[in-house]
């Protein structure tokens, strides 16, 4: 069968993302307005810049001749694909998304989504842990999927409370020090 009428299996699953980046099955997609802003700024950048940066390559290629050795032309087609898978994630997430902004939340000591939580944990280490959605995780600066375990934990805790938390070195308890809703830089 001629290559032209095969399609190529390039559709992006949630089955092929790390479980910490899949929604959850109600396909709610909770993120703050600077995770929602920065999805938005990336596929502005793939939509308006690259893409027709790469069409421009590949369109130049095509017209050099044989396309069957044609390195700048097969690498061109294979990255246009990869924009493309991209586009279509950040379409899906995007329009999933529901925005939650944690400068607009009533005062309140209770964790829920887009709180910052100071916690003790149970070796005697502080640590400061801000819940955010699945497309902002950043483990080094103390942002925590709201779908992950300990999210999971936290949630619904209040300023005081201890929680427990059975992570993969067993069971940890967990004070709740401070509950704070504020932007995150």
């Amino acid at each position: 069968m001629n290559k032209a009428f095969t399609r190529e299996q390039d559709d992006e699953q949630e089955d092929d993302l790390p479980a910490e980046q899949r929604l959850p099955s109600s396909g709610k997609n909770y993120i703050t307005p600077q995770g929602w802003q920065r999805l938005k700024d990336e596929l502005y950048q793939l939509v308006n810049r690259e893409r027709p940066e790469v069409v421009q390559v590949v369109n130049w290629a095509a017209s050099n001749g044989d396309r069957s050795e044609n390195g700048d032309y097969l690498y061109g087609k294979r990255r246009l694909r990869e924009i493309d898978r991209r586009i279509r994630f950040l379409t899906r997430r995007l329009e999933a998304a529901e925005v939650v902004d944690p400068e607009l939340r009533e005062a309140t000591d209770q964790i829920f989504f887009s709180a910052t939580v100071e916690i003790l944990r149970g070796d005697g280490t502080e640590q400061t842990l801000s819940i955010v959605g699945v497309d902002e995780i950043d483990l080094a600066r103390g942002r925590i999927s709201w779908i992950s375990p300990i999210a999971r934990t936290l949630i619904k805790a209040r300023e005081g409370d201890t929680v427990y938390f059975r992570g993969p070195d067993g069971d940890e308890e967990i004070e709740v020090l401070a509950v704070r809703y504020e932007r995150l830089a």
